[in-house]
């Protein structure tokens, strides 16, 4: 599981679009969104940074991940 900070997202079309990215690379991803915290919790067995590649090729890069 990955926990990634991404600082610009601000509305629900945010989070579709980041939602859609991570599912684009593994439809079996589980992503949960807190946009108040600017948080994406992802459950995948792509790589994390497949999937800090995918996000951000959908214009939200990640400033952190663990």
């Amino acid at each position: 599981m990955y926990q990634l900070q991404v600082e610009e997202m601000s509305c629900g079309h945010c989070v579709a679009s980041v939602t859609g990215a991570v599912k684009a690379l593994d439809a079996q991803a589980t992503v949960q969104v807190d946009l108040a915290g600017k948080q994406v919790t992802v459950a995948s067995s792509a790589t994390l940074e497949a999937v800090k590649a995918a996000i951000a090729g959908a214009g939200f890069p990640v400033s952190a991940a663990r």
